[in-house]
């Protein structure tokens, strides 16, 4: 069975099983080409963000070209599991220059999101784009501030995380 076949079955729950997909398949020299590629498939996308979010968390890097494609299909990205899963992936994927808009534009729309883990790790992607493209920094700064007021406890938490990061 392939990849996407795997991905297509799995169930979107257990996380054993999209281990399981991971361990089997992240050592093969194609790897990442494929979850990129399987990020545009609507059934396989939340298991192939996953996938990407695993490889970025254990050291592995993303070639400029790969990160350009995810960035460029961030406004595809269908279910909030894949969302987040690209979101927790930011701080491992450069943001080209040629990328800021669409980047931006994500975290513009998933800022207001009603998931709050989506809303706090989109902070956290401001913070990544203020980081790496000083025009953003005002405006992430402003948006913490807000969020500080008015957002839920555990989004709150993950800004006060953000703003130790930037100290």
């Amino acid at each position: 069975m392939s990849i996407e076949q795997k991905l297509s079955a799995w169930d979107g729950k257990s996380a054993a099983d999209i281990r399981a997909i991971y361990d089997e398949y992240h050592t093969r020299d194609d790897f990442t080409d494929r979850i990129v590629e399987l990020t545009t498939k609507p059934d396989c996308q939340k298991g192939a963000t996953w996938l990407l979010k695993a490889w970025v968390e254990t050291g592995n890097t993303l070639k400029q070209s790969q990160v350009a494609r995810i960035y460029g299909l961030l406004n595809k990205l269908e279910h909030w599991e894949a969302k987040l899963h690209v979101l927790q992936s930011i701080p491992s994927m450069t943001i080209a220059e040629a990328d800021r808009d669409s980047v931006y534009r994500f975290l513009r729309t998933t800022i207001t999101d009603q998931n709050k883990f989506i809303r706090a790790w989109s902070y956290n992607g401001f913070y990544e784009l203020s980081s790496q493209h000083a025009e953003y920094k005002e405006e992430s700064e402003r948006f913490f501030t807000m969020a500080m007021r008015e957002e839920a406890p555990s989004v709150k938490a993950r800004i006060r995380n953000i703003m130790k990061k930037g100290s």
